[in-house]
């Protein structure tokens, strides 16, 4: 594929400058692990484990499946980690057997004593037999054995990727009994602490000034990898740690997910940036922007502005002792008022990527989108994606701070009460397939007295780029 460019795309970036500076922040202290750990090990101890077994694995591409080691002890990688109950036993990591495995800087993790490094097994890639995860089951259930839980009470926090280890640990030690356990960590994601606060509040920041990055090179001429890499470049360069965490989606319509592919912009595009994870030391924020090149229809302006407003009216309610459900209902009035719903009713809404009603799949529509830049490469869109119009889910946003964590969803049938300490996206979507799309959304915390918008370095309205 070739593209015509007038410019040098690293020139595009010339002259930017955000609009408020980065405030770094440091690592949490040790004292912040050392308290997470005491909850975890009373929770254990009330509980009655006498050992808490904690797995997260590698995934490719230096990434896990979960965030529970980071969480607990801030290792960025793979392994399972021992936590004996008592509190004079120290803690223990079984690691490197992934073969995405990093080496420290960053992720020494704290307040573990000693690090097995278990390695990585295989005919093929390493000419050794064996099986690395059958070679962790042999080093943790021997550990097990010889610090005397052979015949003991396990806690198990992990996820899908962790059935492997637990059931080959299971059968090596079948006196113990094991007891899931994930709930213990998982409860205390709902409310962050005020160091926590501010990691959360600078990966807001890396987004707000990849936005402003977005903002300053996008024009007619522009391709949709230069918009993705100016964004990238200007967060990450402050200290964000991945630049895979976002989609853009451009075309006539306003499509709200979707990845570069050599999109060209031009009069009349619709551009959505969803930043739905920047993360710096391991806590991430959520946004969403759109841009509006040139003139839209008038159908296309109702929506942008039904979708603004509907964040407005939620956010307008953030504060302690308000009921979840009240916030995303009062963000679908304006819909309901337009017309777009019957109902905030979460159950009864549609959504783009729902089934039919009985339950059955839904079949894709099969018809030719005309899309230039795709078929310039060669290759052409034979469905209209999504099948139905919507907002994209059936609630108007949910929790957000770490990667992988289970989120509660600001959505009609939550009837919790917000309170101090919890951070969540507010994003208003509605998408009607060829006609129009919107996606807007500011990342709240919830204050003593009221609510932050921590992504207020950005309008939430429509960007608008001359033609």
């Amino acid at each position: 594929m070739t593209i015509e460019r007038r410019h040098t795309p690293e020139a595009l970036l010339d002259g930017f400058e955000p609009t408020f500076a980065f405030e770094h922040v440091d690592p949490l202290p040790e004292s912040e692990f050392a308290d997470r750990l005491r909850r975890i090990r009373r929770e254990a101890t009330v509980a009655g484990h006498d050992v808490i077994l904690v797995h997260a694995d590698g995934i490719g591409w230096y990434h896990v499946s979960n965030s529970y080691l980071r969480y607990i002890c801030d290792w960025a990688r793979e392994g399972v980690l021992v936590i004996p109950t008592d509190d004079d036993k120290p803690l223990t990591l079984f690691s490197f057997f992934s073969s995405s495995v990093l080496l420290p800087p960053a992720g020494e993790p704290v307040l573990v004593e000693d690090i097995w490094q278990v390695g990585t097994w295989g005919r093929e890639s390493y000419n050794r037999p064996g099986k690395g995860s059958d070679k962790v089951v042999e080093a943790v259930s021997q550990f097990l054995a010889r610090q005397g839980f052979a015949a003991a009470q396990i806690g198990l926090i992990g996820d899908a990727s962790s059935a492997p280890y637990w059931t080959g640990l299971k059968a090596e030690l079948n006196k113990c009994s094991f007891v899931p356990a994930s709930a213990i960590v998982d409860r205390m994601q709902k409310r962050r602490s005020k160091r926590e606060q501010a990691l959360v509040r600078a990966a807001a920041q890396l987004a707000d000034i990849g936005i402003q990055a977005a903002h300053h090179v996008i024009k007619p001429g522009v391709t949709d990898y230069e918009i993705y890499a100016a964004f990238t470049y200007a967060q990450m360069s402050r200290g964000g740690e991945t630049g895979d965490g976002y989609q853009i989606g451009i075309n006539r319509y306003g499509t709200h997910c979707g990845k570069p592919y050599g999109h060209v912009v031009r009069d009349g595009d619709l551009i959505n940036l969803y930043i739905s994870n920047t993360t710096y030391r391991g806590y991430n924020a959520q946004i969403a922007r759109m841009i509006a090149v040139g003139t839209m229809t008038d159908k296309q302006e109702e929506v942008l502005e039904m979708c603004t407003e509907g964040v407005r009216r939620a956010a307008a309610l953030v504060k302690p002792g308000t009921l979840i459900s009240d916030v995303a209902n009062a963000s679908f009035g304006p819909y309901i008022e337009k017309g777009y719903l019957s109902s905030a009713d979460s159950r009864t809404m549609p959504y783009n990527w729902q089934a039919n009603e009985d339950g059955s799949p839904r079949l894709i529509p099969y018809k030719h989108v005309v899309d230039e830049d795709w078929e310039r490469q060669g290759r052409k869109l034979m469905h209209v994606y999504p099948a139905t119009l919507g907002p994209h889910n059936p609630n108007v946003g949910h929790s957000v701070s770490m990667p992988r964590f289970g989120n509660y969803n600001i959505a009609s049938n939550n009837h919790d009460t917000l309170e101090e300490g919890m951070i969540f996206v507010l994003h208003s979507q509605w998408l009607q397939p060829e006609v129009a799309g919107c996606n807007v959304g500011d990342c709240y915390l919830v204050t003593d007295t009221g609510a932050e918008n921590l992504s207020c370095h950005t309008p939430l309205e429509v960007h608008r780029v001359p033609a």
